[in-house]
């Protein structure tokens, strides 16, 4: 009888080339922001995907199903069990996460994986770190959720005596008329999105209304932009220090850096990584305000409410640099972000 011939086992395509390809294209990304550089990683991560599936089912066909599985299953067993030890040991769902965009320039990078720690107690985490708290009433609180609206403030300069021509940045001299003045954040937004720039003076505020809980004052700060001509500085105007409840908080930027959840009320979603700048408690019930060191503003500023203790999801321990884009592409965003091409140098 003629013997049985042995099928030879395909021969498969090596990986490594697409690996490399994927670390050039995540670092140009980094570098340029340019989402079309983004989708090209991206479109390499779905053919590592698909590779790695295709691999393993040729896999399984050549040891038999019940080997296969077997050792499909104990990869996903040691990842799973690995992810368990993490949130064991740094006492958060949460341990690993990804910066999304600059607006912790520079201590922070866009695509920069964090390992964070959790929050037990969110008081005495601040006062182990030095950060203030300070006591506000219930009905204090109710108020100022119920009348976000009256909050949402940001400092601008108006030029020329109009309202109207509003900018938080600009050139280094003083050949012009500026004043400086609270607006209305939320229905700036609103105005800019529907192109009625020219009636921005209807969200000019002035001052600090006086029933407000957070009163901001602003310093001029120093910010460098990136352009094709290199980069150039500017000033740019800052929210420095806070008061609450005769309480004044000047920034702090030894302070830790935070990770919090948004809900559906805020104006920027997402897991949001930035430093803490005080806590609220609100007869036992905590709250954090947050700024990123590259924002000219606090997060309620622009529209995202104190977060409460049980939406913070850790502190940052350490960072790794690139290492989080591979997050950011899988979930699609790799589109360009604002921002990335200015750093505030000087507060």
């Amino acid at each position: 009888m003629p013997k049985k011939q042995r099928t030879k086992p395909k021969k498969q395509l090596p990986m490594w080339p697409l690996y490399i390809l994927l670390i050039v294209l995540i670092i140009g990304y980094s570098l340029q922001n340019n989402p079309i550089i983004g989708a090209a990683a991206f479109v390499v991560v779905v053919i590592i995907i698909v590779l790695i599936a295709k691999e393993a089912k040729e896999e399984i066909s050549e040891k038999g199903k019940k080997e296969g599985i077997k050792d499909i299953a104990m990869a996903i067993g040691a990842a799973v069990g690995f992810w368990i030890i993490l949130v064991i040991v740094l006492q958060t769902t949460s341990p690993i996460n990804a910066v999304a965009s600059c607006s912790m320039l520079p201590v922070l990078q866009k695509g920069d994986m964090v390992v964070l720690h959790g929050i037990s107690n969110l008081s005495q985490f601040a006062a182990t770190n030095h950060v203030p708290v300070v006591k506000i009433s219930a009905q204090d609180l109710a108020s100022m959720q119920s009348g976000a609206q009256n909050e949402f403030l940001a400092y601008y300069a108006f030029l020329n005596g109009n309202r109207s021509k509003i900018t938080n940045i600009l050139p280094a001299g003083n050949n012009y008329t500026y004043s400086i003045a609270l607006y209305d954040t939320q229905c700036i937004a609103r105005l800019q999105f529907q192109g009625q720039q020219q009636e921005l003076s209807k969200c000019y505020i002035g001052a600090n209304p006086q029933n407000n809980i957070v009163k901001y004052n602003y310093t001029m700060g120093r910010v460098q932009i990136s352009s094709q001509y290199g980069p150039q500085t500017y000033r740019i105007i800052d929210t420095s220090q806070i008061s609450i409840a005769n309480t004044t908080i000047n920034e702090n930027y030894s302070n830790p850096i935070i990770v919090y959840q948004t809900n559906s009320n805020d104006t920027f979603s997402g897991a949001i990584i930035h430093r803490l700048v005080a806590v609220l408690n609100a007869n036992g019930t905590y709250y954090t305000l947050t700024k990123g060191d590259n924002n000219p503003g606090l997060d309620m500023q622009f529209g995202n409410y104190p977060a409460r203790q049980g939406d913070v999801i850790g502190s940052v321990l350490y960072d790794v640099p690139l290492v989080g884009y591979f997050k950011l592409i899988i979930s699609g965003q790799i589109g360009t972000t604002p921002g990335c091409n200015q750093v505030i140098t000087q507060h």
